[in-house]
């Protein structure tokens, strides 16, 4: 709210809403003061906005939407109040004051920041320089071979990052010290052995950028550490080398960030996709991949697409659908949920239809539904995701599968037809309990009720036992999200999680040296990973979604937090790292993995026995033979455990 005396209010009354109206919408003069046009808030054929010139405010008689200039701005551009003021300033032509900072310390981060920014987009220009050069042959021949035009390259600023290690470092030296340079996300670096630097106030230090201490740490304690350090000759390199870059943009469209795509193979090749560690200007929990560009469309069109990978999006994007934004992978965060609500609540989920990509992407439109957006899926054929698709099969074939996307409730149900035959009892339940959780997530009581009598027609349930665990769930919403976050889970489970968050993978290599490098400690995060991705017994457990993050998190991971997870899963996560009383050995990974084996054979044993009651029901011999089999052979093995 503009206040008199206030800089939004000197805005508000200098600004011609007329003008900056007219930005957006195209007005008539309907009168002395009165200018009209199709509102931009809702659909319409005839003109019921209008804007009134002297008392300078907005009124629709459609949607009832009304406000001032700042009001406007901020509805139409989905922005806060103060990014508001601040355009319409430079719209109008309104100098800024110049901002102050509550501390020093403030007023460092905000340099630190821009100076980031500038040094991101520096490295663009120079990876777009580099994909025009003679050395950058090899990654246009790779572009061409993935059907991006020159256009699609142009718009995306698509770069080339050479192999030599020293061409980026050389072309941003003078942009800034080497601790920023160290900051950007844009080297890695290393310390020589040799002589000392000569002494003095380092780069870092005078410009104030040196971390705060750490817990338990002096300041002084951390100076004198951070000195020695400089104190030693550091070698900075192009942290992406020999790749294809793919810069990210924030909302206003300011480079933060790249994923690079290596042009290598064999062993040198690391990890195909390379992307930017988390920065004082990029996080990756809060970004969502080309929405500066889509957020118009999306407001226009009144929904949004979403894919999984960049390359998913620009290839939906230059088939001219310009709502399409992708998520870094499937996992969503609250803060992308929060961020996607502020341009629309009416979303196509589009990710690849393999079987880990559709789990993963439950667990994710799971919080959507929660925060009540609509949500269609879109299904293509086996073994195409959206890039291959439209590659293959046009922009025409993709639109008519825009069309034909389905309710995502529809789209549940059909997965638990599928995964659970409901001809059986058991099936029916198993398909229950799948839809249940889905379910308690929608916040409208009415929207439960609809929904509960649809799944219980959709499979043919009868059974007035089920019936009231749908009604039940129709008539309570979830609490699952707001749990403690230890709650539900067994010593087994954190004793995982413990280990697949363990910094071993860190270090590259196969053991970890205990202080004295004497013993060596074999890798725990790489046996976990070893033993689920052999035997997935994580699969139905409460810890089932975070197990499985840290599962498919690459082998540098330095910090499980910065990994996007659900706020449970994250308050989960936290709270076991920050509990670690009992050292992590191998033998007790050994016994958790052990007490995982016997939930597993257990919950077979009560799956095989309401098998066996229904054959008997049936009185199906041969069936009956072969359960009664069965659960010898589940009762030896848990024996055994």
């Amino acid at each position: 709210m503009a206040n008199p005396g206030d800089f939004a209010y000197t805005v508000k009354q200098q600004a011609d809403i007329v003008r900056i109206i007219g930005d957006y919408v195209k007005l008539k003069k309907a009168g002395a003061q009165n200018y009209s046009g199709l509102c931009p808030f809702h659909s319409e054929k005839t003109p019921s906005f209008s804007v009134h010139a002297t008392r300078q405010f907005y009124h629709c008689f459609g949607c009832g939407a009304s406000g001032d200039v700042l009001g406007f701005v901020q509805k139409i551009e989905n922005i806060t109040f103060p990014e508001a003021v601040r355009l319409v300033a430079q719209k109008a032509g309104i100098p800024l004051p110049k901002q102050t900072y509550a501390t020093e310390g403030e007023a460092r981060e905000a340099k630190l920041r821009g100076v980031l920014v500038d040094l991101n987009e520096r490295a663009c220009a120079f990876f777009e320089e580099q994909l025009r050069r003679p050395e950058g042959a090899r990654a246009r021949e790779y572009l061409a071979g993935r059907g991006l035009s020159d256009e699609a390259i142009k718009i995306f600023r698509i770069g080339f990052a050479p192999d030599s290690g020293f061409l980026l470092r050389d072309r941003l030296k003078n942009a800034a010290d080497e601790a920023t340079l160290k900051a950007s996300g844009l080297f890695s670096w290393k310390q020589e052995d040799g002589p000392p630097r000569s002494a003095g106030v380092s780069p870092a230090v005078g410009e104030g950028i040196l971390p705060s201490p750490a817990a338990g740490e002096t300041p002084a304690a951390t100076a004198a550490g951070t000195a020695a350090l400089q104190l030693r000759p550091t070698t900075i390199y192009s942290k992406f080398r020999n790749r294809v870059m793919f810069p990210i943009t924030n909302e206003s469209g300011k480079v933060i960030a790249f994923t690079g795509r290596t042009l290598e193979t064999g062993d040198k090749a690391g990890p195909k996709y390379l992307n930017s560690p988390e920065t004082a200007i990029y996080s990756k929990s809060r970004v969502l991949y080309n929405l500066d560009r889509a957020r118009e469309a999306i407001r226009a069109l009144g929904y949004v697409i979403l894919v999984e990978g960049q390359m998913d999006c620009i290839s939906v994007f230059m088939a001219g659908f310009r709502n399409v934004i992708a998520s870094s992978g499937t996992a969503f965060t609250d803060a992308q949920v929060r961020l996607l609500s502020r341009y629309a609540k009416k979303i196509v989920v589009n990710f690849d239809p393999d079987t880990a990509g559709i789990a993963a992407a439950e667990r994710s439109l799971a919080m959507l539904v929660a925060e009540d957006f609509e949500i269609r899926v879109l299904t293509l054929d086996s073994g195409f995701d959206p890039d291959l698709f439209i590659r293959r099969k046009g922009a025409d074939a993709y639109k008519k599968a825009l069309a034909g996307s389905q309710r995502y409730f529809d789209y549940l149900i059909e997965r638990a037809r599928a995964q659970f035959p409901v001809r059986s009892a058991e099936g029916k339940v198993k398909a229950v309990n799948y839809l249940l959780p889905h379910l308690q997530q929608v916040p409208h009581r009415i929207a439960r009720d609809e929904l509960a009598a649809d799944i219980a027609q959709k499979l043919g349930i009868d059974s007035a036992v089920l019936r009231q665990e749908l009604k039940h769930a129709a008539a309570t919403r979830s609490s699952t999200v707001k749990a403690t976050p230890e709650a539900q889970i067994t010593d087994a489970e954190r004793i995982v999680i413990r280990a697949l968050a363990s910094g071993g993978e860190m270090n590259g290599e196969a053991e970890v040296s205990d202080r004295s490098g004497e013993d060596h400690l074999p890798d725990l995060r790489r046996q976990a990973q070893y033993a689920l991705g052999t035997e997935p017994l994580h699969l139905g457990l409460a810890t089932e979604s975070l197990l499985q993050t840290l599962l498919d998190a690459g082998p540098e991971l330095a910090d499980p937090m910065s990994l996007p997870l659900a706020d449970f899963d994250r308050q989960t996560l936290a709270a076991l790292l920050m509990r670690e009383d009992e050292p992590l050995t191998l033998e007790l990974l050994e016994g958790a993995f052990t007490a995982l084996r016997r939930r597993h054979l257990e919950r077979q044993q009560q799956q095989v026995k309401v098998r066996i009651l229904e054959a008997e029901r049936r009185n199906d011999g041969p069936a009956l033979a072969e359960l009664v089999q069965e659960k010898l052979r589940i009762d030896r093995a848990l024996a055994a455990h």
